[in-house]
């Protein structure tokens, strides 16, 4: 019995060090590397903090919505709705959402509507949609803000980040930050 509750005591110790303070210490040294020093990527608007890297919620018309969110843009929940393709309530919630989406873009047609404006992330709080998602919206924003749809789709170009070394990923816009550009443009 001494043969094997020594080694397992010993091997419990190495762990807790390990996993308690060698490896929280080689991930908190990396962080501080990064341009925030691992706080997050935040952007200070009217005296207001906000974090770039988790979705916000853009209800009003005059801004690009954000990706759906399944856990209501709560960072402190994040998840997505462990909902497959076949759960009714799930294909509920897309449909509402694809009826809400039209509602507010009248001339869209059902097919142009890109997936992440309908569907939540797996966190629930992705800060990004598709170049896609974010033309779509143009004509419903230009109208409402009464601007050149031109003047808009530039601003897209402009936000618009490219994949990782040209291959890795696909193109996307912060939407925060779209919105923001978007405030500063008049």
């Amino acid at each position: 019995m001494k043969q094997n509750i020594f080694p397992a005591i010993r091997l419990t110790l190495v762990c807790l060090v390990f996993f308690i303070v060698i490896y929280p210490a080689i991930v908190w040294g990396i962080a501080q590397l990064t341009p925030n020093k691992g706080q997050g990527d935040t952007i200070t608007v009217n005296g207001k903090t906000y974090y770039t890297n988790i979705a916000q919620n853009f209800s009003d018309d005059k801004y690009f919505s954000s990706r759906p969110s399944a856990v209501a843009y709560n960072a402190a929940g994040a998840g997505g709705s462990n909902k497959g393709p076949s759960n009714p309530d799930y294909l509920k919630d897309i449909q509402s959402r694809i009826d809400t989406f039209l509602v507010h873009n009248p001339g869209i047609q059902k097919s142009e509507i890109p997936s992440d404006l309908v569907t939540a992330s797996g966190a629930g709080l992705d800060p990004d949609i598709s170049v896609q998602a974010a033309n779509v919206q143009v004509k419903r924003i230009a109208a409402i803000r009464k601007m050149d749809e031109a003047s808009i789709r530039g601003l897209i170009d402009k936000q618009t980040e490219k994949p990782l070394l040209g291959m890795l990923g696909t193109a996307k816009v912060n939407v925060l930050k779209l919105n923001i550009a978007l405030d500063n443009l008049k």
